[in-house]
Parts: C-alpha cells; sequence; structure tokens
C-alpha cells in the first residue's frame, strides 16, 4: 500500500483536498475524508463545493443515511461505510485503520511535523507500506526526497 504525505506549508488542506478527491475519482477510487473535528468536516465539505464552479465533488457526511452512495464520504472514523479503496487523513493525526486501505493521504502542518516524522519513521520499516513525501514548490507540489 501507498502513503503520501502531504506537508502543507503554504495552502491549507481546503485548498489540496479537492485536487486529491478529483484525482482520486478520475481513476475510479472513492475516497473517504477523515477529520476529527466538526469543523474541520463542514470546511471540507465547503471546499468540495466551492473547488471550482464547474467541478462540483459528490459528497456528504459519514451516518447521513447514504453512505454507500457518495463517492467522497467524509466522517471522524475509518470505517470506508462507501466502499472507498482511497483514504484521506486531514487533520494531520495519523490513525493505523488507513493502513487497510489501498492508498492514503496523510496531511499535515509545520506544527505537526514530529508526529509525521515519527508516522514516516514507522511506516519504512514495513515492508508492504510504500511512503512519499510532496511539498509545495511554489503554487505546485513535488515529490521530495
Amino acid at each position: 500500500m501507498r502513503v503520501d504525505f502531504y506537508h502543507l506549508t503554504r495552502d491549507p488542506a481546503e485548498k489540496l483536498v479537492p485536487m486529491l478527491a478529483s484525482k482520486s475519482l478520475e481513476v475510479g477510487k472513492r475516497l473517504l475524508l477523515v477529520a476529527e473535528d466538526e469543523a474541520r468536516r463542514a470546511a471540507l465539505s465547503d471546499c468540495l463545493w466551492n473547488a471550482e464552479p464547474a467541478s462540483f465533488l459528490a459528497h456528504d457526511f459519514g451516518g447521513s443515511g447514504r453512505d454507500s452512495d457518495q463517492p467522497i464520504l467524509i466522517s471522524e472514523q475509518c470505517e470506508p461505510a462507501n466502499g472507498a479503496s482511497y483514504i484521506l487523513l486531514s487533520d494531520g493525526l495519523w490513525r493505523d485503520e488507513a493502513l487497510a486501505f489501498e492508498r492514503a493521504f496523510f496531511l499535515f502542518t509545520a506544527d505537526q511535523i514530529d508526529h509525521a516524522r515519527t508516522v514516516w519513521r514507522q511506516l519504512t520499516a514495513s515492508e508492504v507500506v510504500t511512503p512519499r513525501y510532496w511539498k509545495q514548490d511554489g503554487g505546485r507540489w513535488v515529490e521530495g526526497p
């Protein structure tokens, strides 16, 4: 499985999430967006509504009663009630349940870098995980060393 670490140095998660969600859907994968905080989950929903006027990304919140119909599900739980094979941890908190998915996106800020480094070391020790690090270079994302 692959884990992509995204170090948020310039833009907030709400700028990156629509891009990752769109790319996931383009390759035919359903996505689970996870955040512990209710306000962050609401912000994620807003960014999916407002990313680009021509590209609304269909989604809903976990527990809404139609979870299995959603290509993108926003939840505080790491349970893919929508059948997601991709998971996006948007709040800088790693959850080992993400290892059950085909691919994980782990977003973290400078304040969370120590935690991210610890997670990186743990995952690089695993034979079944391929971690990749992404950083912002100007307005685009580039894979780091």
